[in-house]
């Protein structure tokens, strides 16, 4: 089975990046294969990872739905079900060094918990084949309270540089024990940290009953290439950002 690493945080915390570089580190300090889920409907780590998305698990969803209502004959007498498993693994992004899969935004009205699912039951699947998943959950709690997060051997929470962030992450800290979820191991992630609040913020949160993996620094090259459109799976060895969070990883063992 897979080794799988989670992302939680509310937005605006850098988490997608976080999780970019997280497949950039498994890629280049474990060379194994690795499955980058991206299980937020405001899909945006495809941009981090520097590929192009052409089909989500939401707009499948949406198309076998349709199919179903309007009695369209399918290929070669397959179910909806073997025809939908069919197209959720010609979904896969393939990449050099890791595959993508996207859950996308569902067009039809109503909550995401469907196409939530669907990613759970295919990432519980395809974990079978893969070394790592790495998995960027959408932003805030509700994907914890609706359980749609699997089991997971690392979970980071991801925070910005500020009090309402770490309180932010307590919350999920604390929901994540209350729920009882199947996490092996988790922490916080102090993310742009600019100045010297680090080490203020750090204490906050400790002294919150959180454990905190490290911070990593604000990166204006991760900006940069944002701007330009690449992926920043791409940054230099030399970053600051990828050297704070390697060290981070380093730290905590992966496998």
């Amino acid at each position: 089975m897979a080794f799988v690493i989670a992302l939680a945080g509310k937005g605006g915390t850098g988490k997608t990046s976080i999780a970019a570089l997280t497949v950039k580190y498994i890629m280049e300090k474990r060379r194994q294969p690795v499955l980058a889920v991206d299980a937020d409907s405001n899909s945006c780590l495809n941009e981090a990872l520097g590929v192009d998305v052409h089909a989500t698990i939401g707009h499948l969803r949406e198309e076998s739905l349709q199919a179903i209502r309007s009695g369209s004959d399918r290929p070669g007498g397959m179910s909806m079900e073997q025809l939908f498993d069919y197209q959720v693994q010609q979904s896969i992004i393939e990449h050099k060094g890791f595959d993508l899969m996207v859950m996308g935004r569902p067009e039809g009205p109503g909550c995401y918990c469907a196409a939530n699912n669907i990613i759970r039951k295919y990432t519980d699947k395809l974990s079978e084949t893969y070394s790592y998943v790495v998995i960027d959950n959408e932003a805030g709690m509700e994907h914890l309270s609706r359980r749609t997060t699997h089991k997971v051997d690392l979970l980071l929470i991801v925070s910005d540089p500020t009090v309402r962030g770490i309180k932010t992450a307590h919350r999920i800290n604390s929901l994540v024990k209350e729920l009882s979820l199947d996490v092996d191991r988790y922490a916080l992630i102090i993310n742009r940290v600019s100045g010297d609040e680090g080490p203020e913020l750090r204490k906050l949160a400790e002294d919150l009953g959180m454990t905190v993996a490290g911070l990593v620094p604000q990166d204006h090259r991760i900006f940069e290439y944002d701007l330009q459109g690449r992926g920043i799976v791409l940054l230099p060895d030399d970053s600051g950002a990828v050297q704070a969070f390697f060290g981070i990883l380093e730290a905590y063992s992966i496998p």
